[in-house]
Parts: structure tokens; C-alpha cells; sequence
């Protein structure tokens, strides 16, 4: 079942186009341009998540969320603003909205927001290979990968955030007796514990106030194929309870519902957690761990395959140009010499973020040191952060430098980092940063 979508937004071009990507990435979408017609569209549907412009011509988004609050809806609101809109954006987030976009809203910041707040399970067809990696490292982890893909084991995938464990999770999916199936990737890190089960299992109508008609969990849109759990070490403690129930009896039963469904799927997890540590501190069932981590692979970050830099660079560098439609020839000496003395915490996405904005953005065709905007970092090979692990006060700088990069915009740094937005705020609020 398709998560539904409310754009409000009375510029009937942005709408249609905001609409037309959403649609593409597997969204049910319906828009309005004011805030009754808003009203009504989240009474008579069961909307996911509302996308809107802070000014309307009638009514306006700040008040739209203020409605949807005094009505008990729990429905995450996205605010988007072109209006010097940082008061109007602080306001909507202090009030209860999720986040906010700055206009000209972009595809891919958008798309990676919504997944973040939402979890939205995508069907994937499998990825073709971005390249072949040449590193002895990341050849090990695909030859391990296809040898355990025809079992029917679960399979933990460790390593550093935007190393690309889900790459190996989908080379799985493909020498597996399961690859014409479906592919359901859940990052676990953004599902609120007491709609855990819902979102899992699915629900029948009237099993909850806002449960108008039933509706499929992970579970069943997975059927026959792979559930993906990303950030597993991240996942509510009640829902590992009634996880470890399904993995061990292939039942059960969506939400209001005595009907037991078979649970037919394979698991494959993955986290960037110490998990021997994250159980002896209680934070996840040891009993659970067993169950999923049948088989464990390792994915190593990229400071460890420093032959892949700029090959994956230079692919990076060709998709993006094709993508933005813009001629780029290479990369200067300089920044070849700038990417290698890099530490890349952020991992394989770091470096493909980084290329993206530099395509985007460079004057020439050979895109130089300035245009990867390298120059806010300051972890480097060869300095304390061996094999791209930071000291904490490292890390803290780090994520200063670029909280102010971007502005103090959580989306962007989030993904310049390579982590996700939940861990990201743990440690903000760790560090004291604001």
C-alpha cells in the first residue's frame, strides 16, 4: 500500500512538479492550495506527511499545523519557505513540524528527507553495480556476499555509516533464490515506537482512531522478497520484542487483526553500532542479535580502499554531469591530491554528495580542490583520525564547521556527513551544538 502525500502550495507549477516527483518515487499524492481545501483533504484521506508553503492564499501552513495538532493528529509536517523564511521556518519547527525546505526545493534533499521522516519502503529493483571496486577489501565483502546470497539465512551487514551496506544488501537480493521479488528497505532509526507495529504488520480499519481502512505493513509488501532494516541498532525496544516473536514463529497478526499472516521473507540488517556494546548496555536483545545476525559481513569505509577514491570519483563525476547535463572532464591535480589526504568520514556517500555539488557548481570543465569544498573539513589522513575514526572533540569540530557550511540546514549536513538525521541531533545534543 502506497504512503499518501499532501502537498499544499498555491504555485500551481511547483505543485505539478513536486507532485510528479513524488508520484516517481512510489508515493500517493494529493495536493491543495489553501488551507480549508487542506483541512479537508487530511479528514477524508489517511495522509502520511504534509509538504507545505508557509503562505497561502487562504489561511497559511503554520496554522495548518496548529489545526492538525489541536485535532490529535500526529501527522509530520514539512514546511517550505521563500519568504527570508528562517523565523517563519524556527517558528513551524518549535510548533511541531518535522523540518523545512528552502525554495528552490531539490529533488534529491527532498526524496532523502522524506524517507528519513517517514520510512517509506521502497520497492527496488536490483542496482546495477556502480563500478568494479578494485580495492582487495570491498572485493572480499561481494565475494562473501554472493556466497551467502542463496541461502536462506539472515545476514548483518556492519560498517560505518555511507559506506554502502545497503549495495551489499541488494547484491544479496541478487544471486538469491528471492531477486524477482521485492526489495523493502525500513530505516529503523526513524520509526516512532507506538506506531512500530503498524508500520511492520499493517493494520485493519478501526484498529485505531486514524485507522480508516487496512492498510499493508513492511511485512506483507516485502512478500517473497527481502526486508531491508537499515540502522538496526536503532529500532525501539518493543518492537524487538515483537520481531524476535515473528522471527521465531513466521507468523503474524497486522494490528486489529486475530488473522496470522506467514511472515515469507528474508531479513537482512545492517548498523553502524558496536552491537556487543549496545547489549550489555540493554539498548537491544541479545536474543534478537542471534536471530538476525546469523551470518555477519563487514563493508570497510573508504579511508580503507584508497584505490577506490578516484575511480568511484571520476564515475561520480560522469553520472552527475549526465544527470545535471553539464560537461566536466576531470578532476585537477590539486583536488586528485585533496580527495587522497581526505579521510572521507562521511564514506562513499560523502564523496558522491561532494561531487554532485561540485559538477553543480564548477566554472570549467576540470572541476578543482575549491569546487569539492574541501576546505571545511579538517580530519586527514595521517592525522589522529586513522582509517577515518575521529577523536570526539575531532568530530565535534567537524560537524561544527559544517552546521555552519550549510547554514544550520539538519538535512544537508546530515548528508554531507553521511549519517542519518536521528543520529545526527544524538550528537548535536551531545556535544552541546545548536
Amino acid at each position: 500500500m502506497k504512503k499518501t502525500l499532501l502537498i499544499v502550495e498555491d504555485n500551481l507549477i511547483l505543485c505539478d512538479i513536486l507532485e510528479r516527483w513524488l508520484q516517481k518515487a512510489g508515493y500517493r499524492v494529493l495536493t491543495a492550495i489553501d488551507e480549508p481545501s487542506a483541512r479537508r483533504k487530511i479528514k477524508g484521506n489517511n495522509v502520511a506527511l504534509v509538504l507545505t508553503d508557509v503562505r497561502l492564499p487562504e489561511g497559511d501552513g503554520i496554522s495548518l499545523l496548529e489545526w492538525s495538532i489541536s485535532q490529535g493528529l500526529h501527522i509530520p509536517f514539512v514546511v517550505m519557505t521563500e519568504h527570508a523564511s528562517i523565523a517563519d521556518a524556527v517558528r513551524a519547527v518549535k510548533l511541531g513540524a518535522k523540518d523545512y525546505l528552502p525554495k528552490p526545493v531539490h529533488e534529491e534533499l527532498l526524496m532523502e528527507l522524506l524517507r528519513g521522516l517517514i520510512g517509506l519502503p521502497v520497492s527496488v529493483p536490483p542496482k546495477k553495480s556502480l563500478m568494479k571496486r578494485l580495492s582487495g577489501a570491498v572485493r572480499e565483502t561481494e565475494r562473501i556476499a554472493c556466497r551467502v546470497a542463496p541461502l536462506n539465512c539472515s545476514v548483518m551487514i556492519l560498517g560505518p555509516n555511507g559506506s554502502g551496506k545497503e549495495s551489499v544488501a541488494q547484491l544479496i537480493q541478487q544471486y538469491s533464490g528471492r531477486k524477482d521479488k521485492p526489495f523493502v528497505a525500513v530505516n529503523c532509526g526513524c520509526i516512532r515506537g507506538e506506531l512500530a507495529a503498524s508500520e511492520f504488520f499493517g493494520h485493519v480499519q478501526g484498529a485505531f482512531t486514524d485507522a480508516k481502512k487496512d492498510t499493508a505493513g513492511y511485512f506483507e509488501t516485502a512478500k517473497g522478497g527481502t526486508l531491508f532494516l537499515d540502522e538496526i541498532g536503532n529500532m525501539p525496544p518493543e518492537m524487538q520484542t515483537l520481531l524476535l516473536r515473528v522471527l521465531q514463529e513466521r507468523v503474524y497478526c497486522p494490528v486489529g487483526s486475530r488473522k496470522e499472516l506467514e511472515a515469507d521473507v528474508r531479513i537482512l540488517s545492517a548498523t553502524n553500532e558496536d552491537m556487543e556494546r549496545a547489549i550489555r548496555e540493554g539498548r537491544f536483545r541479545e536474543d534478537l542479535y542471534y536471530r538476525l545476525a546469523e551470518f555477519e559481513i563487514r563493508q570497510p569505509s573508504l579511508s580503507e580502499c584508497p584505490e577506490d577514491i578516484l575511480p568511484l570519483a571520476d564515475f561520480f563525476r560522469e553520472q552527475h554531469s549526465e544527470e545535471i547535463r553539464v560537461e566536466t572532464s576531470g578532476f585537477t591535480e590539486q583536488a586528485k591530491i585533496s580527495m587522497l589526504s581526505h579521510s572521507w568520514p562521511g564514506n562513499v556517500r560523502e564523496l558522491d554528495n561532494r561531487i554532485r555539488r561540485a559538477v553543480l557548481l564548477a566554472v570549467s570543465p576540470l572541476l578543482t580542490h575549491k569546487d569539492l569544498n574541501l576546505n571545511a573539513t579538517i580530519c586527514r589522513t595521517g592525522e589522529k583520525c586513522k582509517k577515518g575514526l575521529m577523536e570526539e572533540a575531532e568530530e565535534k569540530e567537524l560537524i561544527r564547521k559544517i552546521l555552519e557550511e550549510c547554514g544550520g540546514k539538519i538535512s544537508r549536513v546530515a548528508r554531507m556527513l553521511g549519517m542519518s538525521r536521528p543520529t545526527l541531533y544524538k550528537k548535536m545534543e551531545r556535544y552541546g551544538l545548536r
